[in-house]
């Protein structure tokens, strides 16, 4: 019998991964996809091929008619409402596939939540921004029972990622938490590129001639973020790349995971005190490049490029 799958969550990443899902998954059926604010998921079935998708009302009917659900939600809160909400329905069989970037506790928290209704759940959650997802160029990372992996795998690699990164027979918990060590990475490198720029800036050496260093030294992310710091596209988008929230969130998550085994994350430490900062000054419609704001401000220069 045909496989049918569901969406649940249409934020900046999830609705690229969608449209590839359906563009290069070979779904059998339309693919069910639900969103809290409905009319985000109504606008991105106009945007995909006539009766590959439809839009269910509620995460009760996208849970009881899929057997493969996949989510993708902002935080722990998020998660954990959604899957509460599905406590009254018949699970059993059902694999569940969580891309949310969450703490491990929580993932695997989950985890053992349908296991104990008779359900199945890997961690899948991604490494890079919405452009990449966009283009199918995520880097997917999947735990959980090996079989249940195997079942998602043909969703990841050539589909919604260029790459996967595989704990077979682990537990879920440890594909979110390389997910949030690998994101203190992304952290500390636009801590680094701010810091950077805003010296460049005040000894006239100029954010171009850095720049030009990055390019050559540093291609891909450095170069990108580095882009975005010098044209200003840290305070210019009307919706995030890579939220300020969500960035803090996964900083919380982060030195946490660091103080429950007795080390310290300084430069998260940092770089999360400049995050705070980028909240002040522009509520969650802040980016994580905003730490360049910020990194401006405490060196006497406009928040603003």
């Amino acid at each position: 019998m045909a496989t049918q799958l569901a969406w649940i969550g249409l934020g900046n990443m999830g609705r690229g991964m969608c449209k590839n899902l359906v563009e290069k998954g070979n779904l059998d059926k339309p693919l069910i996809i639900f969103n809290r604010t409905q009319k985000r998921a109504i606008d991105l079935k106009s945007q995909l091929p006539p009766g590959k998708c439809m839009v269910a009302s509620n995460v009760e009917e996208a849970v009881s008619k899929a057997d493969l659900i996949f989510t993708c939600l902002g935080d722990d809160a998020a998660i954990i409402q959604t899957i509460t909400s599905t406590t009254t329905i018949d699970v059993r069989g059902k694999l569940f596939i969580d891309c949310s970037t969450v703490h491990p506790e929580t993932t695997n928290m989950l985890a053992e939540n349908f296991q104990s209704r008779g359900a199945e759940m890997v961690a899948c959650p991604v490494f890079g921004a919405p452009p990449m997802a966009e283009r199918g160029q995520l880097i997917c990372v999947l735990a959980g029972p090996a079989s249940a992996v195997e079942k998602v795998k043909p969703y990841c690699k050539g589909v919604m990622g260029r790459e996967n990164i595989e704990f077979y027979n682990q537990p879920p918990g440890k594909a979110t938490l390389l997910k949030i060590i690998g994101n203190t990475f992304v952290l500390n490198m636009v801590e680094a590129l701010s810091e950077g720029h805003t010296l460049a800036e005040k000894t006239g050496l100029g954010n171009n001639s850095l720049h030009q260093l990055i390019e050559t030294m540093f291609p891909g992310p450095y170069t990108a973020y580095s882009s975005r710091l010098i044209e200003g596209d840290y305070y210019k988008r009307d919706e995030p790349l890579f939220g300020v929230d969500l960035a803090r969130k996964d900083a919380r998550h982060a030195l946490s995971l660091a103080k429950a085994v007795g080390t310290r994350m300084k430069d998260v430490e940092v770089a999360d005190g400049h995050l705070a900062d980028v909240q002040e000054h522009m509520g969650s419609t802040g980016d994580i490049a905003g730490i360049y704001g910020a990194v401006r401000q405490e060196a006497g220069l406009k928040f603003h490029n």
